[in-house]
């Protein structure tokens, strides 16, 4: 299966879903009693995770970020407004019917939902065409992750960055301190601007870079063992006389 089909095409194809899959119309007056709708956690502190995760390798990879077990309807809720659901690739193929299931419970919860999915198979793209489908009838943000760390990394990212304000992503003058700052540690590879962002944002000035450990520098988003080497290795090279 091609993955390169327009989004017209693959709109096209979801009109026909979109007429099949209309809800049922709502039932008037019963006696019965009305489900009782799900309600979001207000615990801010920490990541909750559901239990049904318990054992998720991904766990092991959230180290900047307490988190802890709460009854909530997604598998991760990284803020008051955001979660996300976890989908291994092998285990779709095993159970299709999985992901509709936590989906009829999710319901319109939430205002950013994330469906992140592990590829663990040799040939994910009938499946991710599928999954891509069923993220734009039921609003949700698409994210692949190809191994438990990176996926991890990234339900971390996104509690850290929950309350922060944009002034990482807005424009800034070409001349800013900062902008030299992303320049400079662009010059390191592999270090990206991504990397180079997430490492001020932690340690917040070159000094505090440099000061930092090779495993403090791991820890970062992104960042992993091989990246903080590169760069711990070159900011305490011996300067040539």
């Amino acid at each position: 299966m091609r993955m390169d089909d327009s989004l017209s095409d693959i709109a096209a194809e979801f009109e026909t879903e979109l007429v099949e899959n209309q809800p049922d119309p709502i039932p008037g007056p019963s006696s019965e009693k009305p489900a009782v709708k799900p309600k979001i956690s207000t615990k801010t502190h920490c990541l909750l995770v559901n239990p049904k995760q318990r054992g998720n390798p991904l766990l092991k990879s959230v180290r900047n970020v307490p988190w802890e077990y709460d009854d909530i309807v997604p598998d991760y809720q990284m803020g008051q407004t955001t979660c996300a659901l976890f989908l291994s690739l092998r285990y779709h193929n095993l159970n299709p019917d999985y992901i509709h299931e936590r989906l009829k419970r999710l319901g319109h919860l939430y205002q950013l939902r994330v469906l992140l999915v592990q590829v663990d198979i040799q040939d994910p793209h009938h499946a991710l065409k599928n999954l891509t489908r069923i993220c734009i009838l039921a609003d949700l943000t698409l994210i692949l992750a190809w191994s438990p760390e990176e996926a991890g990394k990234i339900i971390e990212t996104y509690k850290i960055y929950e309350n922060k304000p944009a002034d990482s992503i807005r424009e800034r003058n070409a001349s800013s301190p900062y902008l030299n700052l992303i320049q400079v540690l662009t010059t390191v590879k592999p270090i990206n601007k991504t990397d180079a962002m997430t490492l001020l944002n932690r340690f917040k000035t070159l000094e505090g870079i440099i000061k930092a450990s090779e495993y403090q520098l791991s820890e970062c988003p992104g960042m992993g063992p091989r990246k903080a080497k590169k760069l711990y290795t070159v900011l305490h090279e011996k300067f040539c006389k």
